[in-house]
C-alpha cells in the first residue's frame, strides 16, 4: 500500500465534448476551497483545451490513447494530442516517478454505464478505494480493462493510484445536472477516503468486491467495404452490465434478422453502442463478473 497520497490531480476534458468533467473542473477552479482536505494538495487540469473549445472529442486523435510509453517517447508524433500528452506527462508523470500520487480522470459516455469506476490498476489500494465507493454508493460498478496496469495508453496510467470515473448515458456535448452532481459526489468521496487514510483512519471496506473484468471487444457486422450491416439489437440496447447468454440476440440486421451471441460462458456487455467507439470498430466490450477478495490494510 502507498504510505501517503499527498498530491491528487483531478482531470476533465480529456475528451472535449464530455461536459461533465469539463464543468466540474471549471467549478473546482472557481471554488478551490471545495477540494480542500487537511492532508492533500489537489490540482485541477483541463486536459484537452483545444478540443474543449471546439466541443469535439479530439482534434487529431484520441488523447486518451496517447499515453503509452512508446508514444510519449516518440518525437515523430507531433499531432496536437500527441504534443499535449507529452506536456501532461511532464506535469503529472513520468510513469516511473509520477508527480501526481493519484489521478481522478472524469469522463462521460453515451452508453448506459450509470456510475462506473475504472481503476488505474488492480493494485490492492485501488481495489479497496473502489470497494469503499461501492459500499458508500451501491449503484457504483467497478470495471477493469483487458490491460489494467501502467502499460496502457490512458491518461490515468500516469499514476499507479486513482481511477477514471465514467458516467452515462449522456449525449456528447450535453450537460446533465444529475450526473454532474453524482460525479462531484464521487470526487468528494475519493478525497475524503484519501485524506482519512493519510491520517491513519480506517474507513469501512467490504471483504470482497464485484469486478467486471473486460475480456474482449465486439465490432458491428460490416460488409467488405466496412459499412454497418446491423445495429445493436433492441433487446440489448441500454442493457450494460446485464447478463448475456449463448443464443440471446446481440445485433439486428437491416433485413430484420437477429444475430445472437455465441459463447460458452455468460458475459456482461458494457459500453454498448457507445457513439465514440464506432470509429474504433467496437460495438460493445464483453466482461466477466468476478468476485475479488480484498487485502486488509
Amino acid at each position: 500500500m502507498p504510505s501517503l497520497i499527498r498530491r491528487v490531480a483531478i482531470v476533465g476534458g480529456t475528451h472535449g465534448n464530455e461536459l461533465t468533467g469539463i464543468y466540474l473542473v471549471k467549478k473546482f477552479q472557481q471554488f478551490p476551497h471545495l477540494l480542500h482536505r487537511q492532508s492533500l494538495e489537489c490540482m485541477t487540469l483541463l486536459a484537452n483545451p483545444e478540443a474543449v473549445a471546439a466541443n469535439r472529442r479530439y482534434i487529431d486523435r484520441d488523447l486518451n490513447r496517447c499515453f503509452a510509453n512508446e508514444d510519449l517517447s516518440n518525437p515523430a508524433l507531433t499531432g496536437y494530442e500527441d504534443r499535449r500528452a507529452k506536456e501532461i506527462a511532464a506535469q503529472l508523470g513520468p510513469k516511473d516517478q509520477p508527480n501526481a500520487d493519484a489521478i481522478i480522470d472524469l469522463h462521460s459516455t453515451t452508453a448506459n454505464m450509470g456510475l462506473t469506476i475504472l481503476p488505474s490498476s488492480k493494485h490492492p489500494f485501488n481495489l479497496r478505494l473502489a470497494a469503499y465507493l461501492n459500499e458508500l454508493h451501491p449503484l457504483v460498478r467497478v470495471c477493469c480493462g483487458v490491460k489494467c496496469d501502467r502499460d496502457t495508453p490512458m491518461l490515468r496510467s500516469l499514476s499507479p493510484f486513482g481511477c477514471t470515473i465514467e458516467v452515462g448515458a449522456i449525449a456528447h456535448g450535453v450537460l446533465n445536472a444529475d450526473y454532474l452532481q453524482q460525479t462531484e459526489m464521487l470526487v468528494h468521496a475519493i478525497l475524503d477516503y484519501l485524506d482519512a487514510m493519510n491520517q491513519g483512519k480506517i474507513l469501512p471496506v467490504p471483504p470482497s468486491l464485484t469486478v467486471y473484468q473486460a475480456i474482449s471487444s465486439v465490432d458491428y457486422p460490416r460488409n467488405s467495404s466496412g459499412e454497418l450491416q446491423a445495429a445493436i439489437h433492441p433487446h440489448l440496447q441500454f442493457k450494460d452490465y446485464e447478463p448475456l447468454c449463448n443464443g440471446e440476440p446481440m445485433f439486428l440486421t437491416f433485413t430484420g434478422e437477429s444475430i445472437p451471441y455465441r459463447g460458452e460462458t455468460i458475459v456482461y456487455p458494457i459500453f454498448i453502442n457507445e457513439a465514440a467507439y464506432y470509429e474504433k470498430k467496437i460495438a460493445m466490450t464483453l466482461t466477466e463478473k468476478q468476485q475479488v477478495r480484498l487485502e486488509t490494510m
